[in-house]
């Protein structure tokens, strides 16, 4: 779904070649997001060995304040870890499942919160909110845990580990149309898509076989 909201043509590449597999230093990255605890007061020198977005002293600043989070607690020991959710429309793994409030009571009518799914990315986040095809794929581990629980699940989470930051995602109007606009381009995708040939194209490894130009650093500075 991440793949399809990002760029159609690149799904198609990557069922073609089955190119599932997470990078290994990617792979590192997202087991951070299991060490809050240990890592928020981990001295530089531990700090240093590990595949961080920012200084020792900055990714410690960034986790005390995820620490003063009231979910802080449930990020570090979720309800389930590394799952499977299978939905009416998808599929996939979800990193945490968090029951918010540890089984908590909705004030207003005695009813247990919904749970609360988490994405974790190896990357940077954006300056605000969530990458657009991670809030797509947000949507997409909320709908299927919903579809499987029963019951309305109104917003996830998507954590930054190698960074120590987390962005909530809403199922709002826009970002369920979103999903349902990247549901409909993997579903019909039989062939390669139209290339798109901007910005995505720097980062893909599939550039070269796409036929993309890609323009050096000499010529977009003239």
């Amino acid at each position: 779904m991440a793949r399809a909201a990002y760029c159609p043509r690149q799904l198609y590449y990557v069922r073609r070649d089955d190119g599932r597999s997470v990078p290994p230093k990617a792979r590192e990255r997202i087991d951070l997001a299991f060490r809050y605890d240990e890592l928020v007061d981990a001295p530089d020198r531990v700090l240093r060995r590990l595949p961080l977005h920012r200084s020792p002293a900055a990714y410690r600043r960034n986790l005390d304040r995820l620490r003063e989070l009231g979910e802080y607690d449930a990020l570090v020991d979720p309800a389930s870890e590394r799952g499977f959710l299978s939905g009416k429309d998808c599929h996939g793994t979800v990193h945490k499942v968090l029951e918010s409030g540890d089984g908590g009571s909705n004030e207003s009518d005695g009813e247990q919160s919904p749970p609360v799914p988490t994405l974790v990315s190896s990357g940077e986040p954006p300056e605000n909110g969530v990458w657009e095809p991670q809030a797509v794929r947000a949507v997409g581990i909320a709908k299927a845990l919903a579809w499987e629980r029963e019951r309305e699940v109104p917003r996830a989470l998507v954590e930054y580990p190698a960074v120590g930051v987390v962005r909530e995602v809403r199922l709002t109007t826009r970002k369920k149309a979103a999903y349902r606009t990247a549901l409909r381009s993997a579903r019909s995708i039989d062939g390669p898509p139209p290339r798109v040939d901007d910005g995505r194209c720097d980062s893909c490894e599939y550039a070269g076989e796409c036929g993309t130009r890609r323009r050096s650093l000499r010529s977009l500075l003239g």
